[in-house]
């Protein structure tokens, strides 16, 4: 299954976290921002929502295809 991963600007703190841990699914925009750097993405679910939990923003949520919330914002 393919998943959304979301980024809500006004939570990140950019911490780094998230590009730290998944550097093929994260970067930083122009304001150093944590952005997906592709969706949809075809990644086990469970990584998806390790990375999520671990934002210390809680800026990260995952939706499915649907656009069902998974975690997150």
């Amino acid at each position: 299954m393919r998943y959304r991963i979301l980024v809500q600007k006004d939570l990140c703190i950019s911490s780094g976290k998230c590009v730290g841990d998944a550097g093929d699914l994260f970067g930083f925009d122009a304001d150093e921002l944590a952005e997906p750097l592709m969706n949809p993405v075809d990644v086990p679910l469970e990584r998806l929502l390790r990375i999520a939990r671990a934002c210390p923003g809680e800026a990260i949520a995952v939706v499915d295809e649907q656009g069902t919330k998974m975690t997150g914002v």
